[in-house]
């Protein structure tokens, strides 16, 4: 028997009202405190929760819409289960969003089969609940695992499989499986082959890949998406599709364009990239009294125009030194070769940095994935299984794109706003080679030639409070709102995978084109009209919602009729 649909939040004033996430402060528009915004919704989600159908209903549903073995029961967790909580927090990586005010699922489902998914997404749709889909937690602004209308959580750690085939230099991999499980289990086939991903071995492949996938040999080999050649999706009517059975717009979206908007993707079918045998890093810091920016305005002019086998990373942070605070420049780099070609390279296009012979070392590739994870040398491969990050904290990350060489004079006002401001650092990643050769409509990841380098901004915390929270979120929007004149513009582009809700953000329920594309072409520049236009065919009733998830231009015109 079909089930009741649950009162809809979305039409309720109290929420409409309300700002557009739930643990950022409140803007000054909203006369609310945050305290007293988290506590409503709060409130009014454990309200909701009581009118639910029961746990016994939800469990009917599930197992009548999944295979009888493994029975879905047992990978399904409501809050009276005691494993409840330790689930839940086991993949939130940002300390922010673990705070008992924080809206919870009303379950979550760990799937180990895809009948599994498949029944989560039919019952999601009987009862009117929103999915969040996780893969690996590292969620800037925890849209995965919090929202603040009725939801669950479908949690895709148990499916993390890995299949390489070193003859056609190809893998499957599921989407609850790390950067670190994939990187190992090619290393274990094969020392010459490897995969051009993020540098965090704890990231899921789920998030990484379907907002782009950005690494350290992406000068080499261009963005994970761009090296991804079939996937495994389940979507809004439950069906298994592959990239014949899914369609090329659908394999393009999911490629850089969320796939949380579009459905559930089970598993991702990548081209291994070669390594060399011997690859070389280094690591270099400079402060201000040793030359810093002038290195670093030099780095500007020869980072993207180097050769592609070489990444030099910039880390830029604030620091004390007796007896005064000064800027320390971290140059950290890989070269897909040797020591002794590197340094001929350094000599010939950035002397200014002064690289030595005994500055850098040599190694594996795999083992250059432990070095830019700050493991010790000599630290095991086996640590690349730890599915757990070495360290979690509460933090904020924000992003832009650098087309122009920052002038000194603005690099020594950057530092010193920074000095000012204590805490944010920003990271400086090199453009150029193959990203410079890959048209910005090839996949909805846009931000391809034209550009210099990325910035990340980071600022991380151990006080709790919401006036701690406040003061380091300040801090980073100051140091974003400074670089403003330096970077893109119409739009200013930020990477997806850098969630940030600051950009804007749908609320609660159906956003318009207009409300989504504040942020949209922020992310996507002129690819968002054809993901809506995708999201629009795929899932034109808005399931897979979130507070930045492509809209459905036919639930937009529907939501206008009534």
């Amino acid at each position: 028997m079909m089930q009741k649909k649950l009162p809809s939040l979305f039409n309720l004033p109290l929420i409409r009202s309300l700002p557009l996430f739930i643990n950022e402060p409140t803007r000054k528009k909203t006369p609310m405190s945050a305290i007293q915004t988290i506590s409503i919704i709060f409130l009014l989600h454990v309200s909701m929760a009581a009118s639910d159908p029961s746990q016994k209903s939800f469990l009917q549903c599930l197992s009548a819409h999944s295979q009888p073995s493994p029975p879905i029961s047992s990978v399904t967790y409501f809050p009276s289960n005691s494993s409840f909580t330790t689930v839940l927090q086991s993949y939130i990586r940002n300390l922010r969003f673990t705070s008992p005010t924080t809206p919870k699922p009303l379950f979550i489902v760990t799937p180990t089969h895809v009948s599994h998914i498949q029944a989560s997404i039919i019952c999601s749709k009987i009862h009117g609940l929103e999915i969040r889909i996780r893969s690996g937690g590292h969620d800037y602004d925890g849209l995965s695992y919090v929202s603040a209308a009725p939801f669950i959580i479908l949690d895709m750690f148990n499916l993390r499989s890995i299949s390489v085939n070193v003859e056609d230099e190809s893998a499957w991999v599921e989407s609850g499986a790390t950067l670190g499980e994939l990187f190992y289990r090619i290393a274990e086939k094969s020392k010459i082959h490897g995969f051009p991903a993020g540098v965090c071995p704890t990231v899921g492949v789920g998030g990484h890949f379907s907002g782009g996938g950005y690494g350290n040999m992406m000068r080499k080999y261009g963005l994970s998406v761009d090296n991804i050649i079939d996937a495994r999706v389940v979507d809004v009517n439950g069906r298994v599709l592959d990239r014949d059975s899914m369609g090329e717009d659908l394999f393009w979206a999911i490629r850089g364009g969320g796939g949380a908007s579009f459905g559930v993707v089970l598993s991702w079918k990548i081209k291994l990239i070669a390594v060399p045998e011997i690859v070389t890093v280094f690591r270099l810091e400079k402060t201000l009294e040793q030359g810093a920016t002038d290195i670093v305005h030099q780095w500007q002019y020869v980072a993207d125009k180097i050769h592609e086998d070489l990444f030099i990373r910039v880390v830029v942070l604030p620091v004390n030194k007796k007896p005064h605070q000064t800027i320390k420049a971290k140059f950290v780099a890989l070269f897909l070769g040797t020591a002794k070609d590197l340094i001929a390279l350094m000599d010939r296009t950035f002397p200014e940095l002064g690289l030595q012979r005994q500055d850098c070392i040599e190694m594996m590739w795999i083992e250059s994935v432990l070095y830019w994870s700050n493991y010790p040398n000599g630290t095991s491969l086996d640590v690349l299984l730890d599915r757990q990050p070495q360290s979690e904290k509460l933090l904020k990350k924000k992003s832009d794109y650098v087309q122009k060489p920052i002038p000194k004079k603005g690099l020594e006002g950057i530092w010193k706003k920074m000095m000012e401001l204590k805490k944010p650092a920003l990271t400086f990643n090199p453009y150029g080679g193959k990203m410079s050769e890959i048209s910005e409509s090839e996949t909805p990841f846009p931000h391809r030639a034209g550009n210099i380098y990325k910035i990340q901004y980071s600022v991380t915390w151990k006080e709790e409070g919401v006036e701690a929270s406040n003061q380091n979120l300040d801090r980073i929007r100051r140091i974003y709102d400074y670089l403003t004149p330096y970077v893109s513009q119409s739009p200013r582009g930020s990477y997806l995978n850098y969630r940030d809700v600051d950009l804007g953000s749908n609320g609660v329920g159906n956003a318009s084109y207009e409300e989504a594309s504040a942020w949209g072409t922020k992310y996507f520049k002129g690819n968002f009209d054809r993901l809506v236009q995708v999201k629009t065919a795929v899932d034109p009733d808005n399931l897979f919602r979130y507070e930045q998830s492509i809209p459905s231009l036919a639930c937009w015109k529907y939501v206008k009729s009534q």
